[in-house]
């Protein structure tokens, strides 16, 4: 496998191909991304690893990827706004999500499409015809690098982990998840 030379938190490292793919999204890369997606108009929603990590309001673990929820009318012009930056299409499963990575600083971003539901909240598609409801009341405020961020309760997170095999990282979510959920307090 041929090494190559990826930017890094801001220094150049050499890699094989395989480490490559390991290199973490950094908070600073997230505090980015945001300030991309800002050009849309919307404010996003966070999801995943990092939406975990904005509810405990620190980073845990690495994360390869940023999943951010947003309104479907802003995908394109996000979709472009990355290219722009030069990002590449990875994958393409809308209506589902769309994965944008930018080879060069190892940099990736999950683009998840929702809809208004009518009642404040939204939905977005899932595989097969699957709908995903996001009731009003599922979005938390939590913190990314000192910035305050829209993202998934913690309750909502952990719903959202089911269906597929664990792996170590999930089981580290699910346990922070569920220092932070009591069934009161609808996080």
């Amino acid at each position: 496998m041929f090494p190559s030379i990826v930017r890094h938190r801001g220094e150049l490292v050499i890699v094989n191909q395989r480490e490559r793919a390991r290199l973490p999204t950094t908070s600073d890369d997230v505090t980015w991304m945001l300030d991309t997606i800002a050009v849309c108009r919307d404010v996003p929603i966070i999801a995943g690893g990092w939406g975990v990590d904005a509810l405990l309001g620190e980073q845990t673990h690495e994360h390869h990827d940023l999943d951010v929820l947003l309104d479907h009318r802003a995908i394109k012009r996000a979709v472009e706004l990355f290219n722009d930056e030069g990002f590449t299409v990875t994958t393409d499963w809308l209506p589902v999500r769309i994965e944008l990575s930018d080879i060069d600083n190892d940099r990736h971003i999950d683009l998840h499409p929702i809809h208004e539901d009518g009642r404040s909240g939204f939905w977005q598609h899932g595989l097969d015809g699957a709908r995903f409801d996001y009731p009003v009341e599922v979005v938390a405020k939590g913190v990314i690098g000192g910035r305050t961020v829209r993202c998934l309760s913690a309750v909502k997170q952990i719903a959202l982990h089911t269906g597929y095999e664990f792996r170590d990282v999930d089981h580290h979510d699910i346990a922070n998840l569920s220092k932070i959920t009591k069934p009161d307090n609808g996080n």
